[in-house]
């Protein structure tokens, strides 16, 4: 997912430390990652076969996957994201990773593998309709509505069940990120009108990182 793009609920956040002058978070949950361990791959975008299907359950808690979620890390990173999934950067596993603040300025870091979305009950669904981007939609934003509370159940990178909950921009992360794995954009949410304008707004403007170009 890309940073926020509304200047009505600008979070002062800056991946690897604040810049001089914002203000740190309240408070971090989660451990920053070991950067030298990964290398930034390019991000997929709309179009590529691999965003738009349901990737495959990862059955093995191995190496691999712990070298996979430091280069999803490296590469959320080289991109300014503060989400990513695997199908991101082309592997069709359900993996992803954040760095992403709530509204209320507290960050969040970690990953969920094999995340499910848990069904919110009535009371739960508040919706809030702020803007979302993807970093495999670039320099593109829309409104989405979406609940304003999100939890995810999965498991780590050793295969130990873990449960992830969030508010406000959090809350639309742990969404935007789970619906990739099962292959749907954010995009995907929209009408007709605001898909085509988001298509739009991406088709005129420029990536600032590493893309890879559909055929």
């Amino acid at each position: 997912m890309a940073e926020q793009h509304d200047h009505t609920h600008e979070h002062d956040h800056e991946h690897g430390g604040e810049q001089a002058g914002q203000a740190a978070p309240l408070k971090v949950v989660g451990e920053e990652p070991d950067l030298s361990k990964g290398t930034a791959r390019p991000i997929t975008v709309v179009g590529n076969p691999v965003l738009h299907h349901e990737c495959k359950d990862v059955v093995s808690f191995d190496a691999a996957l712990s070298t996979l979620i430091d280069d999803m890390f490296v590469s959320m990173y080289a991109a300014e994201g503060v989400g990513l999934a695997a199908n991101q950067i082309g592997v069709d596993a359900k993996v992803f990773v954040y760095d992403c603040p709530d509204d209320e300025g507290v960050r969040y870091i970690g990953h969920v593998v094999n995340p499910v979305l848990e069904e919110l009950p009535a009371a739960r669904r508040v919706l809030d309709d702020s803007n979302e981007g993807c970093l495999s939609v670039p320099t593109a934003y829309a409104e989405l509505a979406r609940p304003d509370f999100a939890a995810v159940t999965g498991q780590d990178k050793d295969g130990n069940a873990i449960r992830v909950e969030g508010t406000g921009f959090f809350a639309r992360c742990l969404q935007h990120e789970t619906d990739h794995l099962y292959g749907q954009l954010y995009i995907d949410r929209l009408s007709k009108r605001d898909r085509k304008d988001a298509l739009k707004q991406m088709a005129e403007g420029t990536a600032k990182y590493a893309t890879v170009p559909n055929d």
